[in-house]
């Protein structure tokens, strides 16, 4: 958990160190969406989904033309990660491209009043472009790498899983 924190405080660091530098070219996107998640591995425990739909809340800071930072809170429907609750899945990311994009990111799991014992991994693609004036569609696929931990499973699982979604963005 200590690691889990010392990140996070490196991203937010990170993030008010960049929004001093650039603050006069930046822009502001906020949004919601939805992906489809798949697990890599077939998982042969019962009460577990193995693929599902997740809706996503998120934020954008533009602090270049190629640069962006993003802040989603994803939620995720009881059977993710072995959860007998629903899951909110608070994540952070680094974004390199215009238009098309990759990207970095870092997150973690919380269900049931506990966080997860480790942070989940992202890397993700898309695409991203403007379909009307200030209104953005992200088109995106991320591979997930984490742990699913909670205290419903009786073995930690590798529940690295694919996504595939898409998020309708507002700039201002």
């Amino acid at each position: 958990m200590k690691k889990t924190l010392v990140i996070i405080v490196l991203f937010c660091g990170l993030f008010f160190t960049l929004e001093q530098v650039s603050w006069a070219n930046s822009s502001h996107r906020i949004g919601v969406g939805a992906h489809y998640w798949v697990t890599v591995d077939d998982i042969d425990e019962d009460n577990i989904d193995e693929d599902g739909l997740a809706i996503i809340a998120s934020y954008q800071y533009l602090l270049t033309e190629y640069l962006k930072i993003e802040v989603d809170a994803e939620y995720l429907e009881e059977g993710y990660a072995g959860s007998d609750k629903s899951v909110l899945s608070p994540q952070a990311y680094i974004l390199i491209g215009k238009g098309l994009y990759a990207g970095a990111g870092i997150g973690i799991n919380y269900s049931d009043g506990e966080f997860a014992d480790e942070p989940l991994y992202v890397l993700r693609a898309g695409i991203d472009f403007e379909i009307l004036p200030l209104i953005f569609l992200d088109i995106n696929a991320n591979y997930r790498f984490e742990k699913w931990d909670f205290d419903e499973i009786e073995d930690d699982i590798d529940g690295d899983t694919i996504t595939v979604g898409a998020i309708l963005r507002l700039q201002f």
